[in-house]
């Protein structure tokens, strides 16, 4: 490797509001870290790193810890630069934005790793005889707390040709009204984001329950109450899934074997890149678990997600943010349409930069 990049963007974005909403105030643009890794031959591999509004952490320890520790070094010997780098790192932290650092280096090294072999990632990561080209999608919704809102937003994703919406919803009267909207045969999840105690979350599933929701994730605080999540899987039907928060292989045991949690759902952008993913997967697999990524990503961590269901994940679906970006950095080469994404055929990722677009929505 001859330099390492991190290019914090942050992108503009509109979606369904209510009047009375100020959330576009608080968070305007969607933010992240992109990952840029060139070697000493000229190929180029890209990357994401998870920031959100954290992004300038994220990329100060890729430039200061992790960066200094790549040049130089061989590309392609991914597993043993990745074990060293997560060796000489832990002290900052299993999780967290040193994590979210070396994920996007990890998913940078895959990406050249299959420009050189000259296949697709999902080929790189599969002995599938033939290429997988599409994938189906669920329409991943953001927070309204709004009937009318929730209501419009699901029908025009349903209008997109989804068969599946995400709800952040912690109202029964919000999850109805998607419900109603949808009518009974599209799929229906609902994401809190950890706002309860168990008891609550057992009340609450209760008030989902005529909805008919295919799981309630993360719907325990805090997210790595392993002993609450248990209590909650023994005490509904409802399907628990969790898992975006969780950092290492480790974690994620405990979330199957503590926690019994029905559905996990790494981040490939969190958890340390396509090399984690992959571990994560066949523990989940092994356990007979199943794995839904978290992907509410519009780069480099949109495509490695795509390109690994396609290789590992037949049954799950991507997780597609359902918002309108300003521009997409690596252009349209991943977008939905009618419900589904195309999986990408080039070598690596087989997504490119739009250079215009990095530029213009660049912040660092």
């Amino acid at each position: 490797m001859s330099k390492v990049d991190a290019i914090h963007v942050a992108v503009p974005y509109s979606y369904d509001r209510p009047a009375s909403s100020n959330r576009s105030a608080i968070w305007p643009t969607i933010d992240t870290v992109l990952v840029r890794i060139e070697t000493d031959t000229g190929l180029v591999g890209w990357g994401e790193a998870f920031g959100f509004m954290a992004c300038a952490t994220t990329k100060r320890a890729i430039d200061t810890l992790i960066a200094p520790l790549c040049v130089g070094r061989d590309a392609t010997d991914i597993a043993g630069l990745m074990d060293e780098l997560f060796r000489k790192l832990h002290l900052y932290g299993r999780s967290g934005p040193v994590l979210y650092g070396l994920s996007g280096i990890d998913t940078a090294l895959w990406d050249i790793a299959g420009k050189i072999a000259g296949k697709p990632l999902h080929r790189l990561l599969s002995d599938a005889p033939a290429p997988v080209t599409e994938l189906p999608a669920y329409a991943s919704l953001l927070r309204y707390g709004d009937v009318e809102t929730v209501a419009r937003s699901s029908r025009r994703a349903l209008a997109q040709g989804f068969s599946a919406i995400k709800l952040h919803e912690i109202g029964a009267a919000e999850v109805a009204a998607c419900r109603a909207a949808i009518g009974p045969d599209a799929a229906l999840m609902i994401d809190m984001n950890c706002p309860w105690s168990c008891e609550e979350a057992l009340a609450m599933a209760k008030a989902f329950a005529p909805s008919n929701p295919a799981w309630m994730e993360e719907p325990i605080w805090p997210p790595d109450d392993f002993t609450a999540m248990a209590a909650f899987t023994a005490g509904t039907p409802i399907k628990l899934a969790a898992g975006e928060n969780a950092g290492s292989l480790e974690e994620f045991e405990r979330l199957i074997d503590v926690g019994r949690v029905a559905i996990i759902q790494p981040s490939v952008n969190k958890v340390g890149g396509i090399s984690q993913m992959m571990r994560i997967i066949n523990l989940a697999q092994a356990r007979g678990v199943a794995v839904a990524p978290h992907s509410p990503y519009f780069g480099p961590g949109l495509a490695a997600t795509v390109h690994l269901i396609a290789a590992r994940l037949p049954d799950s679906m991507v997780e597609w943010y359902f918002c309108e970006l300003a521009a997409r950095p690596f252009g349209g080469a991943i977008n939905a349409s009618n419900g589904r994404v195309r999986v990408p055929q080039a070598p690596g990722l087989g997504v490119g930069p739009d250079e215009a677009a990095i530029e213009r929505f660049r912040v660092a």
